[in-house]
């Protein structure tokens, strides 16, 4: 017997009676709600709806009181074994690839500043209409998709373009419940990342930007004010390229420890 299932079974069994008689749900909502529940897993959007609605408040809770960079959601768009670039490098992409030249640099330190030298990074982000490689149809699995090693500071930096906000699927049971809730679809740009340290704790977070209109209204929740940054505009000049270009730093602090809190 697994306690830990039957406690937490228990337990779910006691706030859904709670909820009932709080909201007055009779047999027709319930069947409903099953009858929902059914068409989520039919269209294979468990993962899409758990990502949005719950993964958030898992983590808050999860991390609370835990030092080092606040954790976000994974998302349901990550898929292992990118293609590894050097460091500084850029990101696969298309020929064609429409966006702003992006230049995002990053340092990873252990909780007590101290760098983390050959920490793999795993960078993925939506291309500029929101859309994600390996999900839509059009665009090479390998897009915006990249794996990194840290310096021997702790150090990295990527080129990239700078991302657009991303819409959620709306067509099928996940947009009907969106619908039923009165909630827009959408998340703010940002760019995903997954840190492996050598030795310890790894790092699911993702990096958004200063005046998004989506900041504050986020659909998944997913947004931490630790994990926004600013993205600075340039002259193409400087690096010798033809068009503008931008730029924007985050530093990450992640914990070394015999047993991971989250793995």
């Amino acid at each position: 017997m697994n306690q830990k299932v039957v406690d937490v079974y228990n337990g779910m069994v006691v706030k859904f009676k709670e909820l009932i008689r709080e909201h007055e749900l009779d047999h027709n909502d319930y069947q409903a709600l099953v009858n929902w529940a059914d068409e989520l897993g039919r269209a294979g959007e468990i993962p899409l709806f758990m990502d949005v609605f719950f993964e958030t408040h898992a983590l808050q809770e999860m991390y609370k009181n835990v030092e080092g960079t606040e954790p976000t959601i994974l998302g349901p768009f990550y898929l292992e074994n990118a293609t590894e670039i050097e460091n500084p490098g850029v990101m696969p992409m298309r020929d064609d690839e429409k966006g702003d030249v992006f230049f995002f640099s990053g340092t990873v330190t252990d909780v007590d500043g101290n760098p983390l030298a050959n920490t793999k990074v795993d960078i993925w982000s939506a291309d500029a209409n929101g859309e994600y490689s390996g999900f839509a149809e059009g665009i090479p699995a390998e897009n915006l998709r990249a794996v990194l090693f840290t310096d021997e500071n702790g150090k990295f930096e990527v080129q990239t373009i700078v991302p657009g906000d991303y819409s959620i699927p709306t067509g099928g049971p996940t947009g009907k419940f969106l619908t039923w809730i009165d909630s827009h679809p959408f998340r703010p740009a940002h760019l995903h990342f997954l840190f492996r340290p050598q030795n310890g704790d790894p790092l699911i977070s993702q990096v958004f930007f200063e005046g998004n209109q989506y900041l504050d209204n986020d659909v998944a929740n997913g947004v931490r004010g630790t994990l926004i940054t600013k993205l600075e505009k340039h002259d193409g000049a400087e690096k010798g390229l033809e068009t503008d270009f931008y730029t924007a730093h985050l530093d990450f602090k992640l914990r070394l420890q015999d047993k991971p809190v989250y793995s």
